[in-house]
């Protein structure tokens, strides 16, 4: 493959992802050279490398274009996503510090590989080659087992991570397959080549038997049913920060993934996947909501309500076109936000030898905190889908491209669990308004840049949910041509 490298200038894309990457080996050194009781200053320097990055797609250095021979594609598709990858794992980052530096977990690797599995995440959506995907995707999935297992002493953790590796390397493989698969069809391992071959014959065997195992792969990074067997017990057994980011920024990841390889690639055989996508969407809806039903594990309640939300990002995929995929990534963004704000609200409340993760543990918290109480209650209802919460647009968003895709009955199965789904979340909010705690409360953490930044996430997603008009123009933005 000819890439020719002329000067930095023709980088000029790449530019965010270098910053990441070099940000990444430069602390690697330098936590070579600090204090233990300096860590804080490692960890500063990659939240602010994390932060420089996305201001560099906000501000928009660096030109819209292709490098690599192709293989690199930045556009406004990549930006959005890389913008809300950012926002998140910063995020993620500040509420790691706090809760690992109590319990003694932190180690310099941690956020290591936190910017690692972040310039994995920006290359997967920014891939226009099946390599390019396949190598964003292993860095971030062989950082994410690490992350996972950064508790060593904890026998949950370790079967977590052990899982987690089994099943995702399964997972790999039958992505592998399907990206051999397709690339033995297309003879091409650019996205567009694979296009024209689709446009060119459609009802190749061999291409869509790889589409079909390209959607297997998908579904499990997404932890869409039947492939969401890891995701209870990794979410319960990894420290909860941890949880946290892999639970938030790489939904993004696979959405953008999801973007290259089935839009992009595979546009023409989007009969086979759309369909596919919608039972895949009607099995995660129906297995999320009913297993997150019956759970008193509010990180266990969590990754299966994780379940039932892939379902519904998966309704604005299967409806298709520009519309579809525009409802999609702004579900995909929404969710991000939600699923970093509950997990926040288990950090904020957590303290050592308390996790604050067993719904018990929220009675009474009203009395104790009453404005406590009110950013989680805004985190619940939000997921929940009430209105004027963001969630509720995010919903609204997908069941509508679902209906302009031709997918009545498949609307109408996400109107129903959406229902069904509200249960759960209000049972967290009865327990703080309405129940009385079991013995003695422990006392509320005394860290006020923490609960700032919980606040912020939380009430966030009010004043998006009453705003939330710019980011949607930006994500059909990005479709639009």
């Amino acid at each position: 493959m000819n890439m020719p490298v002329r000067g930095f200038a023709d980088l000029m894309p790449l530019l965010p992802e270098l910053v990441v990457v070099l940000g990444a080996f430069a602390l690697l050194m330098i936590d070579l050279f600090v204090a233990e009781r300096r860590r804080i200053l490692s960890h500063g320097f990659a939240i602010a490398v994390v932060i420089a990055a996305t201001a560099l797609i906000v501000l928009g250095v660096g030109d819209h274009g292709t490098v690599l021979g192709g293989m690199f594609v930045r556009d406004v598709a990549a930006d959005v996503l890389k913008v809300g990858i950012g926002v998140v794992t910063v995020l993620a980052m500040i509420y790691t510090w706090p809760y690992l530096r109590e319990r003694g977990l932190y180690k310099g690797e941690v956020a290591v590989l936190m910017l690692f599995a972040t310039a994995g995440m920006m290359l997967l959506v920014s891939a226009g080659s099946l390599v390019m995907v396949y190598l964003g995707l292993e860095m971030l999935a062989l950082c994410s087992y690490a992350l996972v297992a950064i508790d060593r002493d904890s026998p949950l953790a370790s079967e977590a991570a052990i899982k987690y590796f089994v099943l995702g390397a399964l997972a790999s493989g039958l992505l592998l397959y399907g990206l051999s698969l397709i690339y033995g069809a297309a003879g091409s391992l650019d996205l567009g080549q694979i296009a024209a071959t689709a446009y060119g014959n459609p009802s190749s065997t061999l291409l869509i038997t790889g589409v079909v195992f390209v959607v297997a792969g998908i579904a499990f990074k997404f932890g869409a049913a039947p492939f969401h067997m890891w995701l209870p017990d990794v979410y319960q057994g990894a420290p909860t920060p941890i949880t946290l980011f892999i639970g938030s920024a790489p939904k993004l990841a696979a959405f953008g993934m999801t973007y290259r390889l089935l839009e992009v690639a595979a546009g023409p055989l989007d009969d086979h996947w759309r369909l596919a996508l919608g039972w895949l969407a009607v099995m995660s809806l129906a297995i999320g909501n009913l297993s997150a039903l019956v759970q008193t594990n509010l990180k266990r309640l969590l990754a299966y309500s994780t379940v039932s939300h892939v379902g519904f990002l998966f309704l604005g995929i299967a409806g298709g076109g520009a519309q579809g995929f525009a409802a999609a990534m702004f579900y995909a963004i929404s969710y991000s936000l939600m699923s970093a704000a509950a997990f926040g609200a288990i950090v904020v409340l957590s303290n050592r030898g308390f996790e604050a993760d067993r719904i018990d543990d929220y009675k009474g918290l009203n009395a104790r905190s009453p404005w406590m109480a009110g950013l989680v209650l805004c985190v619940m209802a939000s997921l929940a889908g009430l209105p004027p919460f963001l969630g509720f647009w995010a919903k609204l968003a997908v069941l509508k491209a679902a209906l302009q895709g031709g997918m009545l009955w498949l609307a109408i199965v996400g109107i129903v669990f959406a229902v069904i789904g509200a249960f759960y979340y209000l049972r967290v909010i009865k327990a703080m308004y309405f129940d009385e705690p079991d013995g003695q409360a422990p006392p509320l953490r005394e860290d006020r840049p923490l609960n700032v930044v919980f606040g912020v996430n939380a009430l966030a997603l009010l004043a998006l949910g009453l705003a939330w008009n710019p980011i949607m123009a930006w994500c059909q933005r990005a479709f639009a041509g």
